[in-house]
């Protein structure tokens, strides 16, 4: 066997990533599994992306990631959350046929040329110096390698729970990952425990759906890839359900069945994606929770309970199921299961995510204490690249949080640690204003660029849409709208739900479009058929639009290799409206660059700073922050003290 540049333990959603971008980059990588089949499984929902995850789905793409490109393929009901709200939370989410979406990911791994494949388990990391040198298999064989990248997910030291009984497993059907853990602590790096669960998956054909609610996908589906050539299908509904006052009395009655009681749990568990029956019990006066009920896939019959998730026994989840309404007489295919595993404290990381104890081995997904497939895959993309970079000697590359949720994840994660499942939210970044969906491609595709991740093609591609956009904005700046005109317009074209907040802020003198797009009611599609309304719409000759069913919404911008216009208008519109609140970030950004840009050397001895808190000191020396910046995030760390460490590495030239 060739000698990799990288080996990679795990193949899931943070394995793929870090192989896919690695061997894009140029290096030779070897990507160990316990089971090839399973190459990128859903473990456990059958969707991708969702508020705030969308954002880092179309990040990984930005960066010339893998996931967005291999959901649009395999996806099957798309749909945008939260588009009744500001665009700045719109949150792009899609259900994935789960077995295309694994052997799209096989086929990725198997058909780049850098990639191989081994079926192993790796056992023992093995160190010369302060650096990674080889790993050790479970069959004896060693392999040498310069950087070692662990995305082993749940499978180290893995229990799976399901009522009273437990017994070894890295999830359902497979066996755990044992020996690397006690190995990993050799090396002086901390592990803890952390659990999850799933919720049961049932028979699509044993279910009443005529008392279900439906839930479709959008009419007009939006793809994840900025690179994608074509409009992806919705293909299913999902429908919605909800339990009641008997589920939860089944619950309630069967919680002494459980191995550990909620109460008495000793592992953390995801506190924003709960067990059913800890919703139960936090939420006692509720007299229901809804359900969503997900197809696993087009040939499956399988539907996957979101929102019932549990560990408890087979047999109190059929009573509970069969409890809901429209599920009273539904099969259960698989029970939901618990799932108990190690996992290794994100502080004891670089924000490259490297291990700070052992040079060239990175953590990446769920062993960083992270859920969710979206957030282990950004951490594989970074920990993959900057495996490479290191291996050449190269600077690092790390996001900073007004860049990107994914460097608002890493951040938090190795500056602030988690003693349970970390998942993203819109509310941890405090630029979301301008970290939007709709802007990832402008946010990250330079730096993609930069790497060679993404191809002179892309980038042109996207320039040339970028320039599209701006150009539209100065259109609209150059239109003035009378108030005569206005009412015109008011008239002419109707406002759906917004008329009478329309009607409400007419205009007393003329205005150009955009500062007309700037209000909160009014919308670029509705705007621009009142344009057309007034003779003064932007179709036709002019080269920026050509109209086509604009009654529909549906524009369509000529001269761009772009297929989806809807992306440029909408681009367009948030920039407008969010304006004013993105110079006030930018303006703070701006404060806090100059934090982020003062190195703290590796090896600072915060012990000869007089004045620092003895809390701060002790949180310093425990995080040992790369910047300034990064020191002033950490939970207990006051401004105050940052003030002094400030004077000090400046006094002191950062010695």
């Amino acid at each position: 066997m060739t000698t990799p540049d990288i080996v990679i333990t795990g193949a899931g959603h943070a394995g793929i990533e870090a192989a896919h971008i690695a061997a894009k980059m140029g290096a030779r990588v070897l990507l160990i599994t316990g089971n090839p089949d399973f190459i990128g499984q859903m473990s456990c929902n059958p969707a991708i992306g969702g508020v705030a995850k969308g954002n880092i789905v179309r990040e990984i793409d930005a960066l010339g990631g893998l996931m967005a490109s291999l959901i649009d393929k395999a996806g099957i009901h798309f749909r945008m959350l939260n588009a009744s709200k500001g665009s700045a939370v719109w949150g792009p989410r899609a259900q994935a046929d789960k077995l295309m979406y694994r052997n799209l990911a096989r086929q990725a791994m198997e058909n780049h040329p850098n990639i191989s494949i081994l079926q192993a388990t790796v056992v023992r990391l093995n160190v010369s110096g302060d650096r990674v040198s080889s790993v050790t298999l479970d069959t004896g064989e060693i392999i040498n390698t310069k950087s070692i990248v662990i995305a082993s997910g749940t499978f180290l030291n893995g229990v799976i729970h399901m009522g009273p009984h437990s017994h070894a497993g890295g999830r359902a059907g497979e066996p755990p990952a044992a020996g690397l853990t006690e190995s990993i602590r050799e090396l002086g790096i901390a592990s803890g425990r952390l659990r999850t669960c799933t919720p049961p998956r049932l028979d699509k054909r044993t279910i009443d759906y005529s008392v279900l609610s439906e839930q479709p996908g959008d009419e007009n589906p939006k793809p994840f890839s900025f690179f994608a050539k074509e409009r992806p299908r919705n293909k299913v509904v999902c429908w919605a359900a909800r339990t009641n006052p008997s589920t939860h009395r089944h619950i309630l009655q069967s919680i002494g069945d459980a191995l550990r009681p909620p109460e008495k749990l000793q592992t953390a568990g995801p506190r924003y994606c709960p067990s059913i029956e800890e919703k139960v019990i936090r939420f006692g006066d509720r007299d229901g929770h809804t359900l969503y009920l997900e197809p696993e896939g087009l040939d499956s019959n399988e539907i996957y309970v979101n929102g019932l998730f549990t560990e408890l026994s087979g047999a109190v989840q059929e009573k509970m199921v069969q409890s809901v309404a429209g599920l009273e007489g539904a099969r259960i295919v698989r029970p939901g299961y618990g799932i108990e595993y190690d996992y290794f404290p994100p502080l004891q990381l670089r924000p490259t995510l490297e291990s700070r104890a052992v040079r060239g081995l990175f953590f990446a997904g769920q062993v960083n204490g992270s859920s969710g497939y979206e957030e282990a895959a950004c951490q594989g993309l970074i920990a993959g690249i900057n495996a490479v970079r290191g291996m050449r000697g190269e600077e690092p590359v790390v996001l900073g949080r007004d860049t990107s949720y994914i460097g608002v994840l890493i951040d938090d994660l190795v500056t602030k640690g988690t003693e349970e499942p970390y998942r993203m939210f819109t509310s941890r970044a405090e630029y979301r204003m301008i970290l939007r969906q709709d802007n990832c491609d402008e946010r990250l595709v330079p730096v993609g660029h930069g790497l060679g991740t993404i191809t002179d093609e892309q980038y042109d591609e996207r320039r040339r849409f970028w320039d599209r956009k701006r150009e539209f904005t100065e259109r609209l700046v150059g239109v003035k709208v009378t108030p005569g005109e206005y009412e015109r317009i008011l008239d002419g074209v109707n406002c759906g739900a917004e008329t009478s907040s329309l009607k409400e802020r007419r205009i007393s003198q003329t205005e150009s479009a955009r500062d007309l797009l700037r209000r909160p009611e009014v919308g670029i599609e509705w705007l621009l058929r009142g344009l057309e309304v007034v003779g003064k719409g932007l179709s036709g000759d002019d080269g920026i639009i050509e109209k086509k069913g604009l009654d529909d919404g549906d524009v369509v911008i000529t001269d761009t290799d772009s297929v989806f216009s809807r992306d440029l208008l909408l681009g367009v519109e948030s920039e407008i409206k969010y304006a004013g609140f993105v110079r006030k970030q930018l303006k703070e950004i701006e404060k806090l660059r100059r934090y982020d840009e003062t190195r703290i050397p590796d090896g600072f001895s915060y012990n000869g700073i007089s004045g620092l808190l003895t809390e701060s000191r002790q949180k310093l020396q425990a995080v040992r922050p790369a910047t300034l910046g990064q020191a002033s995030r950490i939970g207990g760390v006051t401004p105050a003290d940052v003030s002094i460490l400030a004077m000090y590495l400046l006094k002191s030239g950062g010695r």
